[in-house]
């Protein structure tokens, strides 16, 4: 009997002690990233690279901080905006969570606006807001390629990896603007108009008004118009920013006073410098549905407009509300990406479990691999080329 005891006892601790090794290790892969990350390669060889700007306002920070984690990847560079009207706590807060992923505090590619702004949809003030992201995004990173502005109801349609690898084949000075010199109605209504958008001048948080008298179109350029939602060429925003034309400055100052001057700025600009015009690819890789007759912002995505998303071939979709349903079913059949946890690519080499974050180790983050999604929207960036290289979608 007592050796039946003692054999028993041998048994039970050494079952035990294999137990707690076993938790220790698992334990350890979920707490403890690699001590030094991978290097980050860039330039012609390598898979491009996206500057995010994603913005919101108050009680936006939990949208942006899921839609941060749904985009991210070590190679971009990411910044992140919430709106004057949000609190200082707000926006503390959004920086403890972001530091808390343990990608992000070891790469550091992301990044906060301390000093906000006010973000609204009629006037300048976005305008100005990008403007000062992208100067910030060429300050911080000499390495992105393009720059893609969201929004805390945007939500991505695809990994990252499928989207380096789909503009891998892409020209990098192309630019994907939706845009068109058939200005219609909107040139009484948007650009002739006279406003002007407190958020420029006054501390508090204020509407535009409207002078009694409109003003002529102008002739010295062209007007274009189009989606607000662009895919922006690094050497196109160096030529807004730095600009060693003039043209930037002086669409600048008329679009000042331009009811939706987000709809029209950029597609100017670009579409009346000799250097940029050819380099417009008509879309903005965005999934959208509007009211008939479209309003001001277009309708909310639901689960019922899901198998429409997936096959059509977009990068983004736009809006979603808060925590929607369908956003679950994104990041389960699309993102494969667990709650409170980045997108899982071939860069995540830690253990998946429940309780491990495999992307809390990594490996070589110039390596992408591609998912099923890449097809759909290799499909759309063709079929816009295509239009491209015909000279059917660029600035007319």
């Amino acid at each position: 009997m007592g050796v039946d005891r003692k054999w028993l006892f041998t048994l039970f601790s050494a079952a035990l002690l294999s137990l707690m090794v076993l938790l220790m290790s698992s334990f350890s892969a979920f707490s403890s990233p690699k001590a030094f990350p991978s290097l980050v390669q860039h330039g012609s060889h390598y898979p491009p690279a996206f500057a995010y700007f994603i913005s919101g306002g108050h009680q936006d920070k939990d949208r942006i901080l899921r839609l941060l984690l749904a985009v991210y990847h070590p190679r971009n560079r990411y910044l992140l905006h919430l709106g004057k009207d949000a609190r200082d706590e707000e926006r503390k807060a959004l920086v403890a969570a972001t530091r808390a992923v343990p990608a992000i505090r070891a790469f550091g590619n992301v990044d906060v606006v301390g000093k906000a702004d006010y973000v609204t949809y009629l006037g300048s003030s976005n305008v100005a807001i990008t403007l000062r992201a992208a100067a910030i995004m060429l300050k911080l990173d000499s390495g992105w390629n393009w720059f893609i502005t969201l929004s805390a109801r945007d939500y991505p349609l695809i990994t990252q990896d499928d989207l380096s690898h789909v503009f891998s084949s892409v020209r990098r000075d192309l630019n994907f603007i939706e845009h068109t010199g058939d200005l219609g109605w909107k040139e009484s209504d948007r650009f002739q108009p006279i406003v002007v958008d407190p958020g420029l001048y006054l501390a508090r948080k204020s509407q535009i008004f409207q002078a009694t008298e409109k003003r002529a179109t102008p002739n010295a350029f062209k007007i274009f118009t189009g989606s607000p939602w662009v895919i922006l060429s690094r050497p196109f925003l160096e030529f807004c920013i730095f600009g060693w034309d003039n043209l930037p400055r002086t669409l600048l100052m008329y679009f000042t006073n331009v009811k939706l001057s987000q709809e029209g700025y950029f597609h100017s600009v670009i579409c009346n410098a000799p250097e940029f015009k050819n380099t417009t690819v008509n879309g903005n890789l965005r999934y959208i549905v509007w009211d008939d007759p479209p309003k001001m912002e277009p309708l909310f995505l639901n689960a019922s407009a899901y198998n429409q998303m997936v096959e059509s071939g977009a990068a983004f979709a736009r809006q979603f509300q808060f925590n929607n349903p369908v956003l679950d079913m994104i990041d389960e059949k699309i993102l494969h990406r667990g709650s409170h946890r980045a997108t899982p690519g071939v860069w995540c080499t830690g253990r998946r479990s429940w309780w491990a974050d495999p992307c809390s180790q990594w490996g070589d983050v110039n390596i992408v691999k591609p998912g099923p999604q890449a097809k759909k929207l290799q499909g759309s960036v063709s079929n816009l080329l295509d239009g491209w290289n015909s000279q059917t979608n660029q600035c007319r």
